[in-house]
């Protein structure tokens, strides 16, 4: 289960980062479209530090970090590409995914600072208390490195291209969608962590 936990994680990172060029809004709060999706990425190594140890979760933080650092090169490659004369959307090419280019640069700088935080809290928790209260490390590692990830990533992509107060307002209302989503997910990391046990070999 190990191999499949970290392919879903590298293709929401790859995802988020395309994503996060769209800004959607809800009443009168705007959210970046990443959000739907790599929040899930934090569930991900939660479960693989619970189930895999933190050697473990580390390296699928390695293999995120290289697979986007990859991926940014090779968007660059392909925007610098002469388009063919029967391909007329170069301008929206370049307009998507150049603007993911600044968004996958503020994905590496939060995701190294936050998906590290998370993982170091998630494993203080679990050496106090083992392997109970898994709610408790799920939630508070999660919400802590949110703050930071949320803060950072906002502030380097959207800097300079949205008023301060949108800004303020993206970091304020995206953090507390992640809050409700960490709470939400815990029963999906309890389902996750006792399948990637049995798979294991594991008592659940």
């Amino acid at each position: 289960m190990f191999i499949y936990l970290n392919a879903l994680f590298v293709g929401l990172l790859l995802i988020a980062n395309i994503l996060g060029v769209k800004l959607f809004s809800i009443g009168e709060f705007v959210l970046p479209a990443a959000v739907i999706v790599y929040v899930a990425t934090y569930l991900i190594t939660d479960v693989i530090s619970e189930v895999y140890g933190k050697g473990a979760a580390r390296k699928t933080i390695q293999a995120g970090f290289a697979t986007q650092v990859i991926a940014l090169i090779f968007i660059f490659i392909a925007i610098q590409l002469p388009a063919a004369p029967v391909f007329g959307s170069q301008a929206e090419f370049e307009q998507i995914l150049g603007g993911s280019f600044r968004v996958i640069l503020a994905s590496l700088v939060s995701y190294i600072a936050s998906q590290n935080l998370d993982v170091s809290i998630f494993h203080r928790l679990k050496a106090k208390h083992g392997e109970n209260k898994l709610w408790l490390r799920n939630n508070v590692s999660t919400m802590t490195s949110q703050l930071i990830d949320t803060s950072l990533f906002i502030t380097i992509a959207f800097w300079g291209t949205v008023p301060t107060k949108v800004l303020l307002g993206m970091v304020l209302t995206q953090y507390v969608f992640k809050l409700c989503v960490a709470l939400v997910d815990t029963p999906v990391a309890y389902l996750l962590v006792r399948l990637g046990r049995k798979s294991e070999g594991k008592a659940a």
